[in-house]
């Protein structure tokens, strides 16, 4: 699974030059948890870590370039998305 975090990653900072690698990678992680969990509160049955990922590629595609302003309107993700070097 890390290779596919690690490669929506890039597609992400391709989509968006206003995140940072960190930021990226931390979007990606929010959308796939959020996107897995919605879906299961939903009833859905769980159908896989490669329809999660053809999911945040189609969302990444049609949204990523704006993603950075989602985030300062959004509480809920604005504090986890304000610092770039929790990944270190």
């Amino acid at each position: 699974m890390q290779d596919k975090i690690d490669e929506l990653t890039k597609q992400l900072i391709e989509k968006n030059e206003q995140l940072s690698a960190a930021k990226a990678r931390a979007w990606i992680e929010l959308l796939w948890s959020d996107f897995e969990s919605s879906y299961a509160r939903a009833g859905y049955d769980y159908k896989g870590a490669a329809v999660t990922e053809k999911v945040i590629k189609k969302w990444i595609e049609g949204y990523g370039h704006q993603l950075h302003e989602f985030a300062s309107t959004n509480e809920k993700y604005k504090h986890l998305l304000e610092v770039d070097d929790f990944l270190n």
